[in-house]
């Protein structure tokens, strides 16, 4: 584990994140003067955030709230914890509109949480590659439901999710691009973008969706 040092960054302001892009990206900095001050907001309950990414992997933003919602139900008012997503039904599980897979997924996860595989107090002091080798051990969690976290949770700064199919429509869009944009595109718009990565990708998702985005 690298020394320990801070996880979270502090936000950047807005004076600070216009100066970058008018510099780096003007067609970024025209997104965000339109949508206003980043309200990035962290989620420190990391069980229910990596609960979250599961859900919603693979389907639709509606369909993920829809099905999280009952998932939460399940709990009777409580927050969803290891303890008990490890407790449940696998039925109970499928009747809220998980899939079989999903529902394994959820119940692995408890399971690392538990055994202690993954220690939150531990994850804050790894680098970003430290963390997304540490969640995608777990089974269904992928690189993008890692990189959720380090947004979400961390709010780490500098996070390109080059598998988020919003982040990849709205490139197009910004940029007026005939095809949407594959990874290796991506990665070289995001490079004018850093160290400011999560901040554009948080625009561009805006820029789709005036909703704000959060887990």
């Amino acid at each position: 584990m690298v020394g320990r040092r801070s996880s979270t960054q502090e936000l950047p302001t807005r004076r600070r994140i216009l100066s970058h892009f008018k510099e780096h990206d003007p067609k970024m900095a025209s997104v965000i003067q339109k949508v206003g001050p980043l309200r990035l907001q962290r989620n420190r309950n990391y069980f229910v955030v990596l609960c979250r990414s599961i859900v919603s992997q693979q389907i639709s933003v509606a369909a993920a709230d829809t099905i999280f919602t009952r998932f939460h139900k399940l709990f009777d008012g409580q927050a969803p914890t290891p303890d008990r997503v490890a407790g449940l039904r696998e039925a109970s599980l499928r009747a809220a509109g998980l899939s079989r897979q999903k529902v394994a997924y959820l119940k692995d996860l408890s399971r690392r949480f538990l055994d202690g595989t993954i220690r939150p107090r531990q994850l804050t002091y790894l680098g970003n590659e430290e963390v997304v080798d540490r969640l995608t051990g777990v089974h269904g969690v992928g690189r993008w439901t890692a990189e959720m976290f380090l947004i979400f949770s961390l709010n780490r700064l500098d996070v390109l999710p080059v598998d988020d199919l919003g982040l990849r429509v709205a490139v197009q869009n910004i940029y007026g691009m005939k095809v949407r944009p594959d990874a290796k595109r991506l990665r070289a718009i995001g490079g004018k973008w850093s160290p400011l990565q999560t901040v554009a990708t948080w625009y561009a998702w805006r820029s789709l969706d005036a909703k704000i985005v959060n887990y």
